[in-house]
């Protein structure tokens, strides 16, 4: 299949694999994929102490009987400053997810996006200096607007400093995108370089 490149000199298009663009879209497994790839991201370091491993003293306070409820001590949970029931220990939220699966849900993502228009593709992005000015004009000579990710094959400074002051705006290399990048995404510009290396990457 073709994909038409943008601000080409002359109208052109680059060849795609349907594999990579064309593919159906599976929702249940870019969910998963998308879910799990967030869950790696959690610290999980949370901790707390349980009834057993709080300091203070286990000496009874009061008798057992006449005194209404039985307690044994000041540890226990139903009091302010005791432990913690079920105490949350440090854990990994990662989720195994297998290569092949994890290609597959990003083939589906781009496929989608390009069925619905939101996939665009450039020659390059002509960004040479620093400025916030030519990033405005080059995202109103794309029609893009919303949550836009820019993919490039070796991601410049300048294109980095250039799009940091523009809200929703998000630059990546092409070795760092992701499926929550993708998704979360209203428009995705690639240039021609990137869409070369995530086939040579998802084929």
């Amino acid at each position: 299949m073709q994909l038409q490149v943008i601000g080409a000199p002359s109208a052109s298009s680059v060849e795609v694999s349907d594999l990579v663009f064309g593919s159906e879209f599976r929702q249940a497994l870019v969910h998963q994929v998308v879910v799990a790839y967030q869950a790696a991201g959690r610290a999980g370091t949370k901790a707390q102490l349980s009834r057993g491993e709080m300091s203070g003293t286990t000496k009874k306070f009061k008798k057992q009987k006449g005194g209404g409820a039985r307690h044994g001590d000041y540890r226990a949970p139903i009091f302010v400053g005791g432990g913690v029931t079920f105490a949350a220990k440090p854990r990994s939220f990662a989720q195994k997810v297998n290569r092949k699966a994890y290609r597959a849900a990003i083939r589906s993502i781009l496929a989608e996006l390009n069925r619905q228009g939101r996939l665009k593709v450039v020659e390059n992005f002509g960004i040479e200096a620093p400025k916030t000015k030519a990033m405005v004009a080059k995202l109103k000579e794309l029609e893009v607007a919303g949550r836009v990710l820019l993919v490039s094959e070796d991601a410049s400074e300048a294109l980095y400093l250039a799009a940091r002051n523009i809200p929703y705006l998000h630059v990546l290399d092409v070795m760092a995108l992701n499926p929550v990048n993708l998704v979360g995404a209203d428009h995705v510009v690639l240039t021609v370089e990137a869409v070369k290396k995530i086939e040579e990457w998802l084929a």
